[in-house]
């Protein structure tokens, strides 16, 4: 029993903060990406509409990956990143207020990445099968 709650609890957290990004996010920029993709910030120093592709990749694809549960970890890779970027650099000289959003999603990752999808997603029935 303990292990089931420990499942449904890391699909409530895989739903919630994939989904979240999924839909809060990544569907945004990538909706409005031909709008986005000259105004876009540059953190990085690799162009505006790279870093705007990027941030697609990882807050709408990536994101998508964490909610099925598929390749979990590995798409959680990007999603980390963006959210270090986000704190360290984007707000970086801002307030707490401002930061704050990005530290949790990368706390839910962080997690999320050290523990895995458990057993309701796609990652754990493939391996299952294998």
């Amino acid at each position: 029993m303990e292990k089931f709650r420990a499942d449904i609890g890391l699909l409530i957290l895989r739903l919630s903060f994939g989904g979240i990004m999924l839909f809060s996010h990544g569907l945004g920029k990538l909706l409005k990406f031909s709008a986005l993709k000259g105004t876009f910030p540059d953190p990085l120093g690799v162009g505006s509409t790279l870093s705007l592709s990027l941030a697609v990749f990882a807050e709408f694809f990536c994101a998508l990956f964490v909610v099925l549960g598929i390749l979990t970890r590995p798409a959680l890779v990007p999603l980390m990143i963006t959210m270090i970027v986000a704190a360290g650099i984007i707000h970086g000289a801002d307030p707490w207020s401002k930061k704050e959003m990005a530290v949790l999603f990368l706390t839910g990752y962080l997690s999320l990445w050290l523990t895995g999808p458990g057993r309701f997603s796609l990652d754990f029935m493939i391996r299952k099968r294998l």
